[in-house]
């Protein structure tokens, strides 16, 4: 079964941001500096907000650029998985995203990528956020 991360109702959003507290507090970690989803203001509260997540692409570029084969293809859908110990810190996956939800781990020096697990879709206030799940 294939799932993904999609944004319900990006008009919902608030800016709250606890949709990327959740992932990086799921991950083990504080902050929000290696949170897998972002949210970036487009103008505030008189414009809205916009809420990038990886769409898990069937054909994703960001694993076509990598020199070292460290983002495999997830097995029944689209998306990847990192394989960190392959990764050598090249930041081409993140240049490639077209849609700008490779993040970059400064400390690691490596890409921060979802793990398609819908933890910050549960913790969203406003429903913003569902794991859609297609066979």
């Amino acid at each position: 079964m294939r799932t993904r991360l999609a944004v319900a109702d990006g008009e919902r959003c608030v800016g709250c941001q606890v949709c990327m507290f959740a992932c990086v507090r799921r991950a083990g970690g504080g902050g929000l500096a290696n949170a897998r989803i972002h949210v970036r203001s487009d103008g505030g509260i008189e414009r809205g907000f916009v809420v990038i997540v990886c769409r898990a692409c069937p054909d994703p570029q960001c694993a076509k650029v990598c020199p070292a084969n460290a983002l495999e293809r997830r097995e029944g859908g689209g998306g990847v998985k990192l394989l960190a110990e392959k990764c050598l810190g090249c930041g081409n996956c993140v240049a490639a995203c077209p849609f700008g939800a490779a993040f970059w781990d400064d400390e690691a020096g490596k890409p921060v990528i979802c793990l398609y697990c819908g933890y910050c879709a549960s913790w969203c206030p406003h429903g913003v956020l569902e794991l859609e799940k297609s066979g």
